[in-house]
């Protein structure tokens, strides 16, 4: 079980971070419990762009520095595979096409005007809120959770829910995985990093727990409606919007408490 556990953890980051590690074969036993690990790589981006936020402020950097290198961050360490799960989803939903319409734009390789469009206000949003947590840096430290967080939900879509497709990497792990025991550690997951949110935001961590969670449920419920289940592009925009919404909740908590 523990070289099981090892393989898996070289399996998620090597799938969705883009740390140079050892490779390790896509096989059932590798895969079995690789996405309980999902979350460890929001700890490290959390961590680093908490450390970055301590630098630039220490450096005294403008806040369009600290914005702009905070919002490359999470791409460069994870290789933007949720950003790219956030840009097809984007282009799917606004086809206004039937169910096989959009579950062909998820699997198309290629980029329509609309994804282009929204991962630009996307990252715009993102932009104007690191920058402004620069200023406002009480409750950063949520973010030391909240990509965690994001990851544990994420990662809990693919065990827990139908998958809309036969093939794909939700389906793929969703097979492999050992779903009863990733959706304990992801119950796990999520328990500790709500425990964190509450002792350092408090009321704000509180808040940012209830708007990830309610995003869940609508998210899960918009995949169900339009694609007839999860695909891991679908489980990309939700770790993007989710991620989003803690640091929306970290600045609003900094502007009450300034």
């Amino acid at each position: 079980m523990l070289k099981d556990s090892f393989s898996g953890l070289l399996v998620a980051f090597g799938l969705y971070s883009a740390l140079p590690l050892p490779q390790v074969e896509w096989k059932k036993h590798t895969m079995r419990y690789a996405l309980g690990f999902l979350p460890l790589i929001g700890i490290l981006v959390g961590g680093c762009e908490y450390g970055w936020l301590l630098l630039a402020r220490y450096w005294q950097l403008s806040a369009m520095l600290y914005g702009a290198i905070a919002v490359l961050l999470p791409v460069a360490l994870t290789g933007g595979i949720h950003l790219d799960g956030f840009v097809d989803t984007c282009d799917a939903l606004c086809s206004y096409g039937d169910r096989e319409k959009r579950l062909a734009i998820l699997k198309d390789p290629h980029v329509g005007a609309f994804g282009i469009l929204w991962i630009i206000v996307l990252l715009l949003v993102q932009f104007g809120l690191f920058a402004q947590l620069y200023e406002v840096p009480e409750q950063a430290s949520m973010l030391l959770a909240g990509y965690a967080l994001a990851r544990a939900f994420g990662g809990n879509m693919i065990v827990t829910q139908k998958c809309a497709k036969d093939s794909g990497l939700a389906r793929l792990f969703a097979d492999n995985a050992d779903k009863k025991q990733v959706s304990y550690v992801m119950a796990g997951w999520i328990a500790a990093c709500v425990c964190w949110l509450l002792v350092m935001g408090k009321g704000f961590g509180l808040a940012a727990f209830v708007l990830v969670l309610l995003y869940f449920i609508c998210h899960v419920r918009l995949c169900h409606k339009h694609f007839g289940g999860i695909t891991g592009d679908l489980c990309g925009m939700c770790i993007t919007i989710c991620e989003t919404l803690v640091l929306v909740t970290a600045v609003i908590g900094g502007l009450c408490l300034r």
